[in-house]
């Protein structure tokens, strides 16, 4: 009985071989295949990060500008310029009060408001500054603004006929040059802005598929004895793919959040620069708010995801190509 015993305890039964090496498995199990200070840590998330943050930049830029272009297009669209141009031996004045009032019983028309001699002297500022002798002795035109109604707009063929009809030396300007003149820079921008993440995510592609195989050959020999025991390429690639998609997500998290810090400080960082209050009314003037809304903040994380998923899918694609070359 003492032998039987002895064996019993030597040698025991299967449940209980099975309780005592579980949680060896387990411990096993949750060990990742690549190690977090490998080859494929710290210097991988940096880049990264940054081309995440280049990308970001990128596609807040090129929205803040469709951003504006709309709101031009809205403005121009909404209103048309009547110009009065000066002739002899006409009281000019009188010719716009009478343009005016012509105007006003168009239909179509929602607002007649005649610029006066100021405004136009304001307009021409810019350029010729504030100089009363430069104003007096250049023929400046009058100018008369139209507010579109835009539920019924005039047709601006009959409307700009009527005009030259009844009125020597008025024209009718519908603002259509610079509509388009808006639409091509818009379209440029946006092209180039493509162009840009296009390169960004090529050059972050060829990146993941450099670490991929960096990390494959730093972990040959886990990858043999996962081989060994039964492991498919599935699975080993199904674990590079969840190193690279937390590697993308931490890494994307740093460049997304730098860029919308730097969409937030935009006006500060304009003043530091060297720029004024003027600088700074310029560029709204011209960009418009150079912070991000809503959807500008929801495009910057939808770059986050597309960066992430360009990590998983890349580094998954890599882990299969150097296993079935290597069969």
């Amino acid at each position: 009985m003492r032998k039987s015993a002895l064996q019993n305890s030597a040698n025991p039964p299967l449940t209980d071989r099975a309780e005592f090496y579980a949680p060896a498995r387990q411990t096993r199990a949750a060990a990742p295949i690549v190690p977090a200070g490998s080859v494929t840590g710290r210097s991988l998330t940096v880049v990264i990060a940054i081309m995440c943050f280049l990308a970001c930049l990128t596609a807040g830029a090129v929205y803040l500008v469709n951003r504006s272009a709309a709101a031009w297009f809205e403005d121009i669209a909404s209103e048309v310029t009547i110009q009065i141009l000066p002739i002899e031996n006409t009281n000019i004045d009188k010719r716009s009060t009478q343009v005016a009032l012509f105007l006003a019983r168009q239909p179509g028309i929602s607002r007649v408001r005649p610029l006066s001699v100021k405004d136009a002297a304001g307009l021409l500022e810019p350029w010729l500054g504030k100089s009363a002798k430069a104003l007096s002795a250049l023929p400046v035109p009058r100018l008369i603004a139209l507010e579109i109604d835009r539920s019924a707009p005039p047709d601006m063929q009959v409307l700009s006929a009527n005009i030259e009809n009844s009125f020597r030396g008025v024209v009718l300007d519908d603002h259509r040059h610079w509509q388009a003149q808006i639409r091509t820079v818009t379209r440029s921008l946006a092209l180039g802005g493509i162009a840009v993440l296009v390169l960004v995510g090529a050059a972050t592609t060829a990146i993941i598929v450099s670490a991929t195989k960096s990390a494959m050959s730093s972990n040959r020999e886990i990858v043999e004895v996962l081989h060994f025991v039964g492991a498919t390429d599935t699975f080993i690639a199904r674990e590079f793919e969840k190193h690279f998609l937390a590697l993308g997500i931490r890494a994307g998290l740093f460049g997304a959040g730098a860029a919308a810090a730097v969409f937030l400080l935009m006006p500060i960082i304009t003043q530091l620069v060297g720029g004024n209050a003027v600088t700074a009314a310029e560029i709204r003037r011209l960009v418009g708010s150079t912070s991000l809304d809503i959807p500008g903040y929801i495009l910057l994380a939808i770059v986050l995801v597309v960066i992430s998923a360009l990590c998983m899918l890349t580094s998954r694609y890599g882990v299969y190509r150097i296993l079935h070359s290597r069969h």
